[in-house]
């Protein structure tokens, strides 16, 4: 059999395995380049004149055809052999195989690798709050397919198509990354699957073995550097004296002198106990619930005669439609808050869904008044606050759900959120 062309990719990556897979199930040959090393011959002249973006997987067929993202070349092999049925044997079939697809590199892959990335310092600065929303949107979609699975052998067929294949090299990937050794019983159906696939007599030197992972990635703060004293400096010389000027120039009298900006009320408050910057780290960095979360760290260092917590509601929800759209207003109204960064820390969310939702959660601030944190972005009067007293228990629980993103009011479940003077600060 004589090869197509040639695939550019790496040993290992699930996304060229993708590929190659699909072309050991179709019957079809690729050719893997003799010498080829990411990031450096990807950025070379010659291979960006075939293709511009730069990225891998790309294809180039012995007929000068180029192709580059992974989608395209997998569809374009499995279309090469049409008796594979690997795209479905019916334009219905065709849509149930993109649709698995696209829940796969949309709804698991994306989220799972951006959370990757955070753990593992590729992006910065770390915030738990995302990372753990990124895994959340992960699970979604996982249990979306566990539950499809629970009475199919494969996603669309009784036979393996481009979907079984796309899904089983993203398991490979997140077994060895997210899911790990407690996480992996919650889906058994997809384990399942993923064993059937990877163990097909043509699949199986693709896939070749898979790394379970015990303990899922993990974000590690940096060390922080020990900074060694400075040696003294010098004594300065000192500055000679400039004689007085015996007149002052009457031009000078004419310059309105520039009035001392007034004093944010809360910089006069008696000094705290809580420190707002260490409790930033600790919502950063900690797990939300638990032992040695960052509400335990919370309830063992807050001064609530410093601070107070407020519950913080949208005035007008019913003008409120895509879930999307309210989160970037959440957004909005907390960088207008930039200026009290200092004073305040919120979580608030969006909680429903399309044409249904509400905007709600809470802010923590400085002082027993709310007006001198808010009152620096001009649609501070769009919501109501009320303070919370967290020694009442329905206080206590809307305070916590909020700081942990599984708020739910009036059958209303939090679908996405935001921290004010998070990010800004660590």
């Amino acid at each position: 059999m004589s090869s197509i062309g040639t695939l550019w990719t790496t040993p290992g990556f699930h996304r060229g395995k993708r590929i190659l897979a699909a072309a050991a199930f179709a019957g079809v040959k690729i050719d893997l380049p003799e010498h080829y090393a990411h990031f450096e011959d990807n950025k070379k002249p010659e291979f960006l004149a075939k293709f511009p973006h730069g990225k891998i997987p790309a294809l180039e067929t012995k007929d000068g055809f180029r192709v580059f993202e992974t989608t395209a070349i997998a569809n374009y092999i499995s279309s090469l052999a049409p008796n594979s049925t690997l795209l479905g044997s019916t334009k219905e079939e065709r849509a149930l195989v993109d649709q698995w697809v696209s829940v796969v590199d949309n709804e698991i892959l994306s989220h799972s690798a951006t959370a990757v990335q955070l753990a593992r310092g590729v992006l910065q600065p770390y915030a738990r709050p995302l990372h753990q929303a990124l895994l959340d949107r992960a699970t979604r979609g996982l249990q979306t397919v566990e539950k499809h699975l629970a009475t199919r052998t494969f996603l669309v067929t009784e036979r393996i198509t481009l979907a079984d294949i796309t899904l089983a090299s993203a398991v490979q990937w997140l077994v060895g990354l997210t899911l790990d050794a407690a996480t992996r019983p919650q889906y058994p159906n997809i384990i399942r699957h993923f064993e059937t696939v990877v163990n097909q007599p043509s699949l199986k030197d693709v896939f070749g073995p898979t790394e379970y992972a015990e303990k899922a990635v993990q974000y590690t703060p940096p060390a922080k550097e020990k900074k060694e004293p400075k040696p003294a400096a010098a004594p300065a010389p000192k500055a000679e004296k400039k004689p007085k000027k015996e007149e002052v120039e009457e031009e000078e009298d004419d310059i309105p002198k520039e009035e001392p900006k007034p004093k944010n009320p809360l910089d006069l408050l008696p000094k705290s106990t809580f420190n707002l910057e260490d409790w930033k780290r600790a919502y950063s960095n900690k797990d939300t619930r638990g032992p040695g979360g960052s509400i335990e760290w919370f309830y063992q260092n807050f001064d609530k005669e410093g601070f107070s917590v407020w519950r913080v509601d949208f005035k007008y929800n019913n003008e409120l439609t895509q879930t999307f759209m309210s989160s970037n207003q959440i957004g909005g109204f907390f960088n207008r808050l930039e200026a009290s960064r200092k004073y305040l820390f919120g979580s608030v969310g969006v909680l429903g869904e399309t044409n249904n939702s509400i905007i709600t959660g809470v802010l923590i601030v400085r002082g027993q008044d709310i007006k001198p944190a808010v009152e620096v972005a001009p649609d501070w009067e769009s919501y109501e606050y009320k303070k919370l007293d967290l020694e009442n228990p329905a206080d206590k629980e809307f305070f916590e759900a909020a700081l942990a993103w599984d708020l739910e009011v009036d059958g209303k479940k939090w679908v996405d959120g935001k921290n004010v003077s998070l990010l800004h600060q660590l």
